[in-house]
């Protein structure tokens, strides 16, 4: 394990994008997201992506440059296409529409298809937030085999299908910002355990067989396991909706058998954003938003180190630590990175020259 001051480690991985062909401020966006993923704790979409970014641009299935085309413009609805470009950056093009049109008529919904993959779903909710926007993304995953099995299945049908809501912040509380998987645990989080030599929690896999395992290794060999749906029937039921209104609605395509294929990660996003203003008066919305968040963490905590949170908190929390302390990244992700530096023609000490440890 190596712990990385970030400032350091944005200029490392800025190195490695430029190096696959990456111009102008594209470096910049992809490295900031990455990192401000693993600062905000969720290291499964950080800089740990890094390799099979690079494996995707050598295999043509990841086109740096790229932004986003306007296929249907209605007003309040636009359809965009990523044309396979860096997530990062055409993701924030659209959720940047997205913002243009509901500051002009209130309410927008914009479909983004064929984007690489867009990382960390929460940065697109709080783009809009810090506008004064509310905002919920519907996002599926298509482009490689399944990893997510259907409630009572026991193999793979669809992916992790993210969703996301995020408010807007008041005078007293940061914005509330819900930013999860549908399934028990993102494919990342346990790319990472298995990194770093660890278990995965409980029932949050099962084998090739369809026994639960806490075992990573599933994840990544043949034949392979699956992820199983966070709460049962309903957690997988909003992976069903995610999966429907990002892949379907969109035109993006869904988990089926034809869109599976490739090897890669596409990502569809249905984005739904709404100036409160135009339903009640900000300071109302604000208000309530605020006597709400005190009367929840007013709840006496059943353990008294662990008081109540809502979401966002637990975000802002890792956030602090590792400004403070540093981003721990396990000796395999790292070795990894480099290597995938090497193959852009990167040499390792040039990568391992611009990072500071803690």
């Amino acid at each position: 394990m190596i712990v990385v001051e970030h400032e350091s480690l944005r200029a490392a991985a800025r190195e490695i994008i430029a190096a696959g062909g990456s111009i102008g401020e594209e470096p910049t966006l992809v490295a900031d997201h990455l990192v401000e993923s693993n600062l905000t704790g969720h290291d499964s979409h950080g800089v740990g992506m890094l390799p099979r970014y690079v494996d995707n641009l050598g295999r043509g299935m990841l086109h740096p440059n790229r932004h986003v085309e306007v296929i249907r413009d209605f007003g309040a609805m636009v359809v965009v296409d990523g044309g396979m470009g860096y997530g990062q950056v055409v993701a924030r093009e659209a959720i940047a529409i997205a913002i243009e049109h509901a500051e002009a008529h209130g309410l927008a919904l914009v479909a983004l298809r064929n984007a690489h993959h867009i990382g960390r779903v929460g940065a697109w909710g709080l783009q809009c937030a810090n506008a004064g926007l509310v905002s919920m993304h519907y996002v599926n995953v298509i482009g490689h085999l399944p990893t997510v099995a259907p409630f009572r299945g026991s193999d793979a049908r669809f992916s992790t299908n993210p969703y996301c809501c995020v408010l807007p912040a008041t005078d007293r509380h940061p914005p509330v910002m819900l930013d999860m998987s549908t399934a028990k645990v993102a494919l990342g989080k346990v790319r990472v355990a298995m990194n770093k030599g660890e278990r995965v929690v409980e029932r949050a896999l099962i084998d090739a067989e369809g026994r639960p395992t806490t075992d990573p290794r599933v994840m990544f060999g043949e034949p392979r396991g699956a992820l199983l749906p966070m709460g049962a029937h309903k957690g997988y039921g909003l992976a069903v909706i995610c999966e429907l209104l990002a892949g379907g609605l969109t035109g993006g395509g869904t988990s089926q058998p034809a869109n599976t294929g490739a090897d890669t990660i596409i990502n569809n996003m249905l984005s739904i954003v709404i100036d409160p203003g135009r339903l009640t008066e900000a300071s109302c919305f604000n208000d309530e938003l605020d006597a709400m968040i005190d009367h929840i963490k007013g709840s006496p905590p059943t353990d008294p180190d662990a008081p109540v949170l809502v979401p966002g908190d637990p975000e802002r929390a890792a956030r602090a630590e590792r400004l403070a302390n540093g981003i721990p990244i396990d000796d395999v992700t790292w070795e990894r990175i480099l290597t995938a530096a090497e193959t852009l023609g990167l040499a390792r000490a040039a990568i391992t020259g611009l990072v500071v440890e803690h």
